[in-house]
């Protein structure tokens, strides 16, 4: 088995499509109306679906917002540059919720946008994640 996308309801497909690809740097790989059904499907990701996971962003017409359920998270998204990621978000006038910096209780550098509809994604610095776990490996391994 291997995840294939994760699914988001938006409001307003345009702008959700502007948020992913032109602010995040994803691509459009298809998009499909459902007259019958009255939604629109659009996938978008880093990569081909045969290869990557990627985001299904499915528009309900005529359905502008959403309450959150208390379950959802969010996404996560690796960076090289965590710093310059953030810049880059908000000179496209993006929100960027939660300033770049070590997480609570560990060395990860992550960080926090907002898409237009309201959804959390999560900025990881990479070369970071799983820096505390590795330290408190060594420091056992030492002291046997």
């Amino acid at each position: 088995m291997r995840l294939l996308h994760t699914m988001l309801r938006v409001g307003n497909l345009e702008e959700s499509l502007k948020f992913y690809c032109e602010v995040l740097g994803m691509k459009l790989l298809h998009r499909k109306d459902y007259p019958g059904g009255e939604f629109t499907l659009a996938f978008v990701g880093y990569g081909d679906e045969s290869d990557n996971t990627v985001i299904e962003l499915t528009y309900n017409w005529g359905v502008e917002k959403y309450e959150f359920g208390n379950a959802y998270g969010h996404i996560a998204l690796g960076v090289d540059d965590i710093y310059a990621t953030c810049d880059e978000i908000r000179n496209h006038g993006s929100k960027v919720v939660r300033e770049p910096g070590p997480m609570k209780h560990g060395s990860t550098v992550i960080a926090f946008v907002e898409d237009p509809d309201g959804y959390k994604i999560e900025l990881i610095q990479l070369g970071t994640q799983g820096s505390a776990v590795k330290q408190e490996s060594q420091e056992q391994l030492v002291s046997q």
